[in-house]
């Protein structure tokens, strides 16, 4: 049997995102979700930072709603109500640079980070694959090798 791979290739201006894997019979399953959840994250980040949403801000504001928290659905919940505040709509108007028409594209990567930051999440991420196996480790990012 032949092997299969995956391959992801994005370059714009100046970013650029490789992940490469091949896939043999010896590839175990959590290697290739391993692989597709780091090209989750990379797109993910990006594609609010393409849209011109300052995503910094947003996650030092979020760091602010969660600082220190430890993870229960409580905390969540009453972290998450504090979205609703007007502090909020200060922050991610600012994130947007005013721009309206981002406000709630910027809400939503708000309130996906905070949730983050209460270590939950919404999708298999690498964090959560590496406890649930200690031995996976994170592909390298291409680059640069020694000379021989």
């Amino acid at each position: 049997m032949g092997s299969d791979s995956i391959e992801f290739l994005a370059r714009y201006k100046n970013w650029l995102a490789v992940k490469k894997i091949t896939i043999d019979d010896n590839t175990k399953p959590e290697e290739i979700v391993l692989q597709l959840s780091t090209i989750r994250q990379s797109v993910d980040k990006k594609s609010f930072e393409l849209l011109g949403i300052d995503t910094a801000t947003l996650d030092a504001y979020a760091t602010q709603l969660t600082g220190g928290a430890r993870k229960s659905y409580g905390k969540l919940a009453e972290v998450i109500q504090k979205l609703g505040a007007s502090d909020t709509k200060e922050v991610v108007t600012k994130a947007t640079g005013g721009k309206e028409e981002l406000a709630e594209i910027a809400g939503t990567y708000l309130f996906r980070k905070t949730v983050q930051n209460l270590t939950f999440d919404f999708d298999v991420n690498p964090e959560m694959l590496q406890k649930a196996y200690p031995n996976l480790k994170l592909p390298k990012p291409p680059g640069r090798k020694p000379k021989a």
